[in-house]
């Protein structure tokens, strides 16, 4: 895509040619810029939505419901598919909270998940994103388990979770600029200890072909400067992140679905597209990165 062209301009054009439907809000914090497209629409979350869930985690331990020593016991019942690896695990095992928040993030283990959700509670969890105002982000059940009590109608279009791409940009910035406060009252003096472990793990997740992609100068195997959560189904690719770049802190939120390309390959267009929108954000906004 020519330099030349105004940032907006470029993403549009980008995203036009997505086989698929795209939606993303950037924010640099620095400057207060920020760049959109359909930043308000409601999309499938995949497993964006455990950002909501390690979020949680942290304030339950800020406030001294939950400690990170917690031990999670997992049974053979417990395990279920796809990311991760504690499904292959022997089970009865028992791992910390903190053990089972890292698999989570940086493996993004759907076992580990559904252990944090029990021990948190999911009404919880979805109080919380109601009390930071999200009212478009919700999560509806554990994962691989079908939803109990009483949910939102549209539990079935979005499965496991929904949000939009403004919604989730506001939950990274809390992440990434530790905003754990109550508004009107004061911060603990660990906060930025706990602020600083959430993204220890964000930074070192696993999956790395959306957002980091092209920004390979900005991590490496041991230290990166690219927070982010991915989640992916067969018809989605998101992924959502805090970038510390040289001009400042951006925070990028994209989301893309019904994709032609279902394939599970580091070459999916999902991806793709992401990786494209994002370079294009950050040679936007802090081009000495590229």
């Amino acid at each position: 895509m020519p330099d030349h062209l105004p940032l907006q301009q470029t993403l549009e054009s980008i995203a036009a040619q997505h086989r698929g439907d795209v939606a993303l809000f950037a924010e640099n914090l620095k400057t207060g810029q920020t760049a959109s497209i359909h930043a308000d629409e409601v999309v499938q979350t995949a497993s964006v939505i455990k950002l909501a869930i390690l979020y949680e985690a942290i304030q339950q331990i800020r406030s001294e419901d939950a400690h990170f020593s917690d031990p999670l016991v997992m049974h053979q019942a417990d395990q279920v598919p796809r990311s991760g690896v504690l499904l292959f695990f022997d089970t009865p095992m028992t791992l910390t909270l903190k053990d089972a928040l890292t698999m989570m993030i940086a493996m993004s283990d759907n076992t580990a998940t559904n252990l944090v959700i029990d021990h948190l509670g999911l009404a919880r969890i979805n109080h919380r994103i109601q009390r930071l105002g999200l009212t478009n982000t919700y999560l509806y059940r554990k994962v691989f388990r079908p939803a109990e009590g009483p949910v939102p109608d549209d539990h079935k279009r979005f499965g496991l979770g929904k949000t939009t791409p403004r919604e989730m940009a506001v939950l990274m910035r809390k992440i990434a600029t530790c905003d754990l406060a109550a508004p009107g009252t004061p911060s603990n003096p660990n906060d930025r200890q706990l602020c600083d472990v959430m993204l220890h793990m964000l930074r070192n997740q696993f999956y790395r072909g959306g957002i980091p992609r092209y920004l390979g100068s900005m991590y490496t195997d041991t230290e990166s400067a690219i927070a982010n959560k991915t989640g992916e189904l067969n018809a989605v690719r998101n992924d959502v992140a805090a970038i510390d770049a040289n001009e400042g802190m951006l925070i990028l939120s994209i989301f893309t679905w019904n994709n032609r390309d279902q394939t599970w390959s580091v070459e999916n267009e999902g991806e793709l597209t992401i990786a494209k929108l994002a370079r294009a954000i950050v040679a936007a906004w802090s081009p000495g990165n590229l």
